[in-house]
């Protein structure tokens, strides 16, 4: 495979799993402050330490918030986190290790060679500790600054690419709607 058909393909992959899916988020006309909210929830969530539970958070957090959250950008947040999911353990670790004062689990070939025997087995669930305490102490402050990043960029992306037309919400029942029933006793 040549460098520029394995462009051509990154760039076709790109495309199909991430530009199209955001464009048509963007065209059914959704609240900028929903989706602000519901992507860097989806990356708050998809970058949890512990691989493969990310889409289970993420369906839990819709399923609790409801309408809320927008779903399709919560997922497509967390599709799109998972590689800076993987690049954020260790620094997870070390963060959860500073936090509780522990001792630094050592990340060399021998302490792998030791998880994959079974010898470290206490160490490992303590740096598994570690790391989701780090994430928790992390992630109020994750989900707020990408919140506050998010909100102007999809402000500008739902005014750009929105086809429905966006309005105040309105009260369910104006004031000369509704209409009082006198009955006569």
């Amino acid at each position: 495979m040549t460098i520029s058909s394995y462009k051509n393909a990154m760039a076709t992959w790109l495309h199909n799993r991430i530009v199209d899916p955001l464009l048509q988020i963007l065209r059914r006309g959704a609240e900028p402050n929903q989706l602000a909210f519901s992507t860097a929830l989806g990356i708050t969530l998809g970058v949890f330490p512990i691989c493969g539970v990310t889409v289970f958070l993420c369906g839990m957090a819709i399923a609790l918030l409801g309408s809320l959250c927008h779903s399709p950008s919560l997922m497509l947040a967390n599709f799109i986190a998972t590689p800076i999911e993987l690049s954020l353990v260790v620094p997870f670790l070390r963060f959860g290790e500073v936090v509780v004062g522990g001792p630094h689990f050592p990340l060399t070939s021998d302490a792998l060679k030791k998880v994959l025997t079974g010898q470290a087995s206490h160490e490992v669930l303590l740096s598994i500790f570690h790391a989701l305490l780090g994430w928790l102490v992390a992630a109020p402050f994750i989900l707020a600054t990408l919140y506050i990043l998010f909100l102007p960029c999809f402000k500008l992306l739902v005014r750009k690419f929105s086809t429905a037309t966006i309005s105040p919400k309105k009260p369910l029942h104006s004031h000369t709607e509704v209409r009082l029933k006198v009955r006569d006793v």
